[in-house]
């Protein structure tokens, strides 16, 4: 595994990993966005043929990140589950009970809709709009203007930030990214089965894009600062 890259914020001491989450060390707490697990099964049921490998694999890299990361406690901000409760949920269930963590605070997300108990009941600590810890305030949608939510640095997700990057001859290509800016920073949608939009930054922001790895010639994914 590529090793993470150093981010401050808010004299905080963070890591962004090529996997698509954050880790912030000085609380011992991982933080992870928009997994939609379940979303595979969802579009098998309609009828379209989306490999269960594609699933398993994200289960797998989480259980990477906790594995190497070690974190206290994992922090989910949103869009655990795409939809329905199906075969993965099941298989989240028993993954739950195998995470080497302390707790898991899941924020709750548009594509949350399961009844609070099956969170629970899951072993999950539940926050229906954002959960506050200073000076962090975790939350799906950052733009979110929730009356009462607390004043705050913004974490979320929600947007599944993308970036492009041109070459030459008039080439480019898109990848995932994280978008730090003063006010809030965007995690990238940690599912690889997820689209990707298009961020307007600007100038004073830092766009850290997440770059795939070739498994076959034995390389990593990497995380570039490009802006």
């Amino acid at each position: 595994m590529t090793a993470p890259t150093p981010l401050r914020i808010h004299n905080q001491q963070c890591w962004l990993s090529a996997e698509r989450c954050l880790y912030w060390e000085d609380a011992q707490t991982l933080v992870v966005s928009d997994l939609h697990f379940g979303k595979t099964g969802h579009f098998r049921k309609r009828g379209i043929a989306v490999p269960q490998e594609v699933y398993k694999e994200d289960l797998y890299r989480l259980m990477q990140q906790a594995q190497h990361f070690q974190p206290k406690r994992i922090i989910l901000t949103g869009d655990l589950f795409h939809s329905d409760e199906n075969l993965e949920f099941d298989w989240f269930a028993r993954w739950r009970e195998s995470i080497p963590c302390g707790s898991i605070h899941l924020v709750a997300g548009n594509h949350d809709r399961l009844h609070i108990d099956r969170y629970t009941g899951l072993g999950l600590e539940y926050h229906a709009t954002v959960l506050h810890e200073p000076p962090f305030l975790f939350i799906h949608d950052v733009d979110d203007e929730t009356a009462g939510v607390p004043e705050g640095y913004r974490v979320g997700g929600h947007l599944h930030p993308g970036v492009r990057i041109s070459g030459a001859g008039k080439q480019s290509l898109r990848f995932p990214c994280f978008w730090v800016t003063d006010a809030f920073t965007v995690l990238p949608a940690f599912s690889h089965f997820t689209g990707l939009h298009l961020v307007r930054a600007s100038r004073a922001d830092r766009l850290f894009a997440v770059l795939p790895g070739n498994r076959q010639r034995g390389e990593n994914a990497t995380v570039l600062q490009i802006q």
